[in-house]
């Protein structure tokens, strides 16, 4: 009874982390485009990968999950460039571009 109780509160943790994390990639996936459309850059491929995660303190001074996530774009269609979302929690807190060549 008791592993059963153990058993099933691990699922639903498990659960929880892997909606939470499906949502903050949707949140960086939408930023990453957003903030390359705005730069005047194509973002290569469509996708937002995990490079990262770690535990850090908001502005409140509650402990979050801080989340990396990388990207690729490209400036002249020929060479292909790094970008950084840092994400706590749900929020974005950074973005980072590698540099690129402008024409």
């Amino acid at each position: 009874m008791l592993s059963d109780i153990i058993l099933i509160s691990f699922i639903c943790l498990a659960y929880g982390y892997w909606f939470n994390s499906q949502k903050a990639k949707e949140i960086a996936l939408k930023i990453a485009s957003a903030h390359c459309l705005s730069m005047e850059v194509q973002m290569l491929d469509g996708y937002v990968a995990l490079n990262g995660i770690g535990l850090k303190r908001n502005k409140a001074g509650k402990i979050s999950l801080r989340r990396s996530f990388l990207f690729e774009f490209s400036s002249t269609g020929n060479e292909r460039y790094n970008g950084n979302v840092l994400m706590l929690g749900r929020k974005v807190e950074s973005i980072y571009m590698d540099p690129y060549r402008i024409e």
